[in-house]
């Protein structure tokens, strides 16, 4: 993998007291409600990516989470957004299949969350590509950054 350049809009939450239970879907809405994927300019493609990073410790601590795309260039941020670049570093990945609607993808971070995975807590992602253009019946990669 090579390194890719995100950018996107975020939010710092935390897995507490159902935080990021509210504070991921609101963010989902203003990319969707605010159209964010027209508002990046030179994307790779329309693949939204949702990062999660800069964990306080690991995923009982707070952490930040970025919606947003890959792009060649990350010279013209646009105002209220945020930029990232994911490192090559060894990743284990997932696969959500299913119904996103009906919480495949959360069913998937349970998995993980039960593992003995030896995290890195770099940074974690989604990829929401062609492949889950279909909510009802969708796969979505999770890659995991590992020791």
């Amino acid at each position: 993998m090579q390194k890719i350049n995100i950018i996107g809009i975020s939010v710092r939450t935390s897995n507490n007291n159902g935080e990021a239970a509210r504070d991921i879907p609101e963010l989902w809405a203003k990319f969707m409600n605010e159209s964010i994927l027209e508002k990046i300019h030179n994307k790779v493609d329309n693949t939204i990516y949702c990062l999660y990073t800069d964990y306080e410790k690991d995923y009982t601590m707070p952490y930040t989470t970025i919606l947003g795309c890959a792009v060649n260039e990350m010279e013209e941020l646009p105002e209220g957004m945020v930029s990232k670049t994911i490192e090559v570093e060894n990743y284990q990945k997932f696969t959500a299949k299913g119904n996103i609607n009906e919480g495949v993808v959360f069913g998937e971070w349970m998995k993980i969350w039960n593992t003995d995975l030896n995290r890195a807590y770099t940074i974690d992602f989604e990829v929401y590509s062609e492949k889950a253009s279909d909510p009802s019946n969708a796969e979505v990669d999770i890659f995991i950054a590992v020791k």
